[in-house]
């Protein structure tokens, strides 16, 4: 990833969810003449939580940037984690792209059920969303599939999966799951 500035840090952010918080960490980096790459946050169970990529013009020490990303005004209740950025690496081979998505009644040991063979297989889980109503359980995830994995192999697998823990899951490329969701991704 290339950024505006030559120093760049990841910096992960938790606390209570309120209004507000994006505003305070925003101005932060902008205070520092510093630019947002990437950033990605949600809100699970009240808790707030975000992880971005920050670029500035003068390297900074991580603990005085989550510090000052932090702020005064949150006191003890912002955690705030700041690091250099290193890029990852590209996958050695080709990717593509697909949704999992499933549902069903909830019981202990699903996720990791899942998140194994999904290991076991070399595929990587890019964006991961869970959630539990009553007995029932909603998941979708987004994952990575190495070129030339047999895409019907995969979803005989994960329809198994399903059959064997109680629940209805389906794999689908991105741009099918976009087009039938009517979603529109921006790249």
């Amino acid at each position: 990833m290339k950024t505006r500035f030559q120093h760049a840090y990841v910096l992960n952010i938790m606390s209570d969810d309120h209004p507000g918080i994006i505003s305070a960490v925003s101005s932060a980096v902008a205070r520092l003449g510093g630019n947002i790459e990437l950033a990605s946050q949600t809100v699970v169970g009240g808790y707030f939580t975000l992880i971005m990529v920050v670029s500035l013009p003068a390297p900074v020490d991580p603990g005085a940037l989550a510090a000052e990303v932090r702020g005064p005004e949150a006191g003890g209740a912002r955690q705030v984690v700041a690091r250099p950025y290193v890029a990852v690496p590209a996958p050695q081979q080709p990717v593509g792209r697909f949704v999992v998505t499933a549902f069903g009644k909830d019981k202990p040991g699903i996720i990791a059920r899942f998140s194994r063979y999904l290991a076991g297989k070399d595929i990587n889980i890019t964006d991961f969303y869970w959630s539990r109503h009553g007995n029932d359980f909603v998941m979708i995830s987004q994952v990575e599939i190495p070129e030339g994995a047999d895409f019907h192999l995969l979803q005989a697998d994960f329809e198994e999966i399903g059959r064997d823990e109680g629940f209805t899951v389906k794999l689908q490329h991105e741009n099918v799951f976009v087009a039938t969701n009517q979603l529109r991704l921006a790249r």
